[in-house]
């Protein structure tokens, strides 16, 4: 993939004492006033790491603060969570560019989804306590160690899982569960069509194709990640760098695909929507086309806006086909929402779903992190660890050794002078 190269930065945390500054919290950050039980947090103020998007840009806009905070206040119906584990996905790439709306303006903090423990309960909080083990979701504020959410955005993680994989599900599960069987109606005998197949999303619809009878899947990847997909239930493998992946499917199936999840954008939109057999659905929900480097390209903007889909209902009438777009920012009905999560917590249980966990990265490591899957190298989710990193602790990738993931000591070093010096500058 083109794209700007950003030297790797191991991020020192800016210290910022702001004792009468909540976190930038989850949903609601703990305030200072308002009620709470006796049982609320303890006396002593917190520290609290967080990743923030100081502006639009590179890697480089996303820095690593530390804040010191004023005991938090809960309103009745929100639990106070120690965050063990982020979740990183497409949209926080998006969000840096400038590009994700429902994002809110920099300074903010980043995330949708964590897991963790839960540290303290408001009033009217009955079905959580402290030391419960929960998944978090939120529309921002998930990329840091402490924060405040209603309780009803937290969901009791099932015991045999881990954190990781508790941040790895809700977003990518959600997405996939929704368009597959709330949209496009899965049904046995069917096919589908998933791009970027060695993504979160991807790996999560076709582990939710294999909980349906004899359904034939087609996914779009990097030769290198054929096996691992195919291993996960990817009936045929496509290699998109190399072959056209519509000229592949038709070869297999001339009369194309029951449904097609498309979170590219732009011609592939159109051709996704060339694929569909008649009474097939064609489920729209991202544009990654139009990010090729580290900052908002606007000639790719361009592209994609002019390489759209465009059809009258006329048309899309004699097709027999559908259409669907699909974006779980925009959804505000959390009953909707909940309902998903409950039953994609009941299929993990039953063992038929289990996220696939390709790299952790602490939060100092957030650019190797970004990177990773800015530059389409992982397999599965990447995920994003707030507890400080070791001196002497790498990044755990599930990744071969030979991905070039790991840097030299003395490269670390440089980089942490670096760090160091621009934090200096940026106070000076």
């Amino acid at each position: 993939m083109s794209g700007e190269e950003a030297p790797t930065q191991q991020q020192q945390p800016e210290q910022e004492k702001q004792p009468d500054e909540p976190p930038p919290a989850a949903s609601d950050a703990p305030q200072e006033s308002g009620g709470s039980s006796p049982a609320a947090a303890e006396e002593k103020p917190l520290s609290c790491r967080a990743l923030v998007l100081t502006g639009y840009g590179g890697y480089d806009k996303v820095r690593l603060q530390v804040k010191t905070l004023s005991k938090p206040q809960l309103k009745a119906g929100e639990v106070l969570v120690r965050v063990k584990a982020c979740g990183l996905n497409f949209a926080e790439l998006l969000g840096r560019q400038g590009l994700y709306e429902p994002l809110p303006a920099p300074p903010v903090t980043m995330g949708m989804e964590g897991s963790g423990v839960v540290e303290a309960v408001g009033e009217d909080v009955k079905d959580r306590e402290v030391g419960d083990r929960v998944i978090i979701m939120s529309r921002s504020g998930m990329w840091q160690e402490v924060v405040v959410v209603p309780a009803d955005r937290t969901f009791p993680m099932p015991e045999q899982m881990s954190f990781e994989e508790g941040a790895a599900i809700p977003i990518n599960y959600i997405t996939a569960y929704m368009m597959l069987f709330e949209m496009a109606n899965l049904r046995p005998g069917k096919s589908v069509l998933i791009h970027m197949a060695a993504g979160g999303v991807g790996i999560a619809a076709t582990q939710l194709c294999q909980t349906v009878q004899d359904v034939t899947v087609f996914g779009t990847a990097s030769a290198s990640k054929h096996e691992t997909i195919a291993q996960g239930g990817v009936t045929h493998p496509i290699d998109y760098r190399t072959k056209d992946y519509v000229e592949e499917i038709r070869k297999i199936s001339p009369k194309g695909v029951d449904i097609v999840l498309d979170p590219l954008g732009g011609s592939d939109t159109q051709k996704g929507y060339s694929l569909l057999k008649p009474l097939g659905t064609l489920v729209v929900f991202g544009a990654a086309n139009c990010v090729t480097g580290q900052k908002k390209n606007l000639l790719a903007m361009a592209k994609i806006w002019y390489n759209q889909l465009s059809l009258n209902t006329l048309k899309l009438m004699q097709a027999n086909k559908a259409i669907c777009g699909f974006h779980l920012g925009y959804i505000t009905d959390e009953q909707l929402i909940s309902n998903a999560m409950f039953k994609l917590l009941e299929l993990y249980k039953q063992g038929k779903i289990k996220p696939h966990i390709d790299s952790c990265y602490h939060f100092e490591e957030v650019t190797d992190a970004m990177r990773r899957m800015h530059e389409r190298q992982n397999i599965g989710k990447v995920i994003l660890l707030p507890e400080p990193k070791k001196e002497e602790e790498k990044p755990k990738s599930n990744t071969e050794p030979g991905e070039n993931v790991e840097k030299t000591e003395a490269a670390v070093e440089e980089k942490k002078e670096e760090a160091t010096e621009e934090v200096k500058a940026e106070k000076d």
